[in-house]
């Protein structure tokens, strides 16, 4: 280990990277409170589509919003600015959607939800991003997708005790509130502490030095790296940033009259993550489930495995993506969930259909199981956390907050059509050749890797090209 490394405050850089993953967690229970909560909005509103219709798209579109304002308001206000905004309006949407009482205001309260979760969803890599020393940033960054999976996992824990505590979600439990209420209540813990602990993070010293702040950035890099690497980087970041001195725009995100390949680049990663359906295989997933012959009572526990594979997976990437790199990820992903969607395809196409329409999958329900398994598996080895870790390092810095912006905005909006299209595909081309069509894209998005993604593993920031 050289001389720069034992001076670094490595314990100081794991926390507040944590701290920055908070946003990664509320993410994840934000998106899987919902499923615990339909049956009581669907008594409360009198509205039958409210727990999977235009709430779960709003919140989308909210979240791509989020997303794209995020790049300009983080140069504007900062990384953690943006991020204490976003934590104050997870704390609005956990209260707002417990204490709604029509469904035009849950909607309200759900998109102000979403704008928080697409605000952290580019902000916290992006700061982990430029706080991290190259060696580990891949490791550090991989940490959001780990508190994502334990977002959505403690949901579906806090839903199914409190569920269990009152006698069901529709129950009226304690305060004379229904337990469909507490629900979302129980999110402003995490969103509290998420507040206070930004509060005591120091801002990004990219941004500082963007921000003319010289001294305030060479403090935070001494109190990072140790003052003789401090010194060096501070450099490194004056010269990478743009000659005359102007301030990020989303201009920059062109260069003599196009749009920088880079951008391009950022757009693609965003997109193929989506493509290849992986929500769709998470919002199928109880159906397929019953249809292999598990009870619904059993999803709970199909749950926990699916979050216990996806977590492994993570544990894979945080263990190896600084030795390997990124792209040989990406790649192993893409070929691995590849072939688990052709499994899928060959399985639902060889399905019989009973009376109700409902897939009999016979003999091949455990492969199918075991395809859906693996297809998880490898989307959170690869895609899951890479997509993020590369988007939140690859962009010069004069660029990052914009280039971060454009891309988090078309992950969301690839996001929404996967997940509006999905229902219409099933009645029109049906189940085996929707899987299809994500693993055409799966396959796609090997080449596309191959041709356009270079490898950033233990390059600075500062020598990042666009």
């Amino acid at each position: 280990m050289n001389n720069h490394s034992q001076k670094e405050n490595l314990l100081f850089i794991i926390i507040i990277s944590t701290v920055a993953t908070i946003g990664g967690f509320l993410f994840g229970f934000d998106s899987g409170v919902i499923n615990g909560t339909v049956d009581g909005l669907t008594i409360a509103f009198k509205s039958e589509s409210i727990g999977q219709g235009f709430n779960v798209a709003s919140m989308l579109l909210g979240c791509a919003v989020g997303a794209f304002a995020a790049g300009t308001l983080a140069d504007w206000l900062g990384r953690k600015g943006l991020l204490i905004i976003a934590s104050l309006f997870f704390v609005l949407s956990a209260w707002g959607s417990g204490i709604a009482l029509s469904s035009g205001e849950f909607i309200f309260y759900r998109i102000i939800g979403g704008l928080a979760v697409g605000a952290a969803s580019v902000m916290a890599p992006a700061y982990i991003a430029e706080i991290a020393p190259p060696r580990m940033r891949g490791r550090l960054a991989t940490i959001q997708q780990i508190a994502i999976i334990f977002g959505l996992f403690c949901a579906f824990i806090s839903n199914y005790l409190l569920a269990n505590a009152a006698g069901g979600s529709t129950e009226v439990f304690w305060l004379g509130y229904q337990t469909w209420r507490w629900m979302f209540w129980i999110e402003l813990v995490p969103a509290v502490i998420f507040f206070l602990s930004l509060l005591v993070i120091p801002e990004s010293p990219r941004f500082l030095v963007i921000k003319g702040k010289r001294q305030k950035a060479l403090d935070t890099l001494t109190k990072l790296y140790g003052a003789n690497q401090a010194n060096h980087t501070l450099s490194e970041i004056e010269q990478s940033i743009a000659a005359d001195g102007h301030q990020p725009k989303l201009s920059d995100l062109v260069s003599v009259g196009k749009v920088r390949t880079i951008v391009w680049v950022g757009i693609g990663l965003a997109m193929f993550q989506q493509l290849v359906g992986i929500n769709v295989v998470f919002y199928y997933g109880a159906v397929l489930w019953q249809a292999v012959g598990f009870s619904e009572s059993d999803s709970l526990m199909i749950n926990v495995i699916v979050g216990a594979v996806s977590i492994l997976a993570c544990v894979i990437t945080i263990s190896l993506i600084d030795k390997l790199g990124r792209r040989p990820f990406l790649i192993i992903g893409s070929i691995g969930m590849s072939v688990a969607l052709l499994t899928l395809v060959w399985v639902f196409a060889n399905a019989d259909v009973a009376e109700n329409g409902n897939l009999v999958l016979g003999e091949n329900g455990t492969l199918a199981l075991v395809a859906a398994n693996a297809y998880v598996f490898f989307f959170n080895l690869s895609w899951g956390p890479v997509m993020w870790v590369l988007l939140g390092e690859m962009f010069p810095n004069q660029i990052r907050g914009s280039g971060l912006a454009v891309a988090g905005f078309a992950q969301w909006i690839a996001n929404f059509a996967i997940t509006m299209t999905f229902p219409i595909m099933l009645t029109t081309i049906g189940l085996a050749s929707a899987y299809g069509f994500y693993a055409v894209c799966a396959l796609l998005s090997v080449i596309f890797v191959i041709k356009m993604v270079k490898e950033t593993k233990g390059k600075t920031l500062e020598s990042m090209q666009g």
